[in-house]
């Protein structure tokens, strides 16, 4: 069995929902990520908040950010358990994170500590 993370996009991190409608969704991802733990293949996972981040750029360039810079965010991920990647994709598929326009949900294999893929 593989480990797959998914990965949260946000297409617009600029827009902010109201605390009730994260109140929602949270309580929807926790029952999604249950489901996953429940058939025992969930392994991690967390939010990504945008406090005390930093972007760190050639030449030791550091600024407060991502702010303004960019058009889409990650807002958390999960590391998943699967035997395949067409699993991990339907764990994605149930991911609450779809239900705003222009999201999405990526999902990729996790190196091995040997580095084969």
């Amino acid at each position: 069995m593989d480990e797959f993370i998914l990965i949260f996009r946000h297409e617009d991190g600029q827009k902010l929902a109201s605390p009730e409608q994260i109140q929602i969704w949270m309580k929807q991802t926790m029952d999604w990520i249950g489901g996953i733990a429940a058939q025992n293949k969930f392994s991690s996972g967390t939010g990504l908040p945008f406090d005390d981040a930093r972007v760190v750029r050639p030449n030791n360039v550091v600024t407060n950010g991502p702010f303004g810079e960019i058009k889409e965010t990650i807002g958390g991920y999960i590391i998943v358990k699967a035997n395949s990647v067409d699993e991990a994709v339907e764990f994605a598929k149930g991911c609450p994170v779809l239900q705003g326009e222009g999201n999405s949900v990526e999902v990729r294999k996790i190196a091995k500590a040997d580095n084969v893929h």
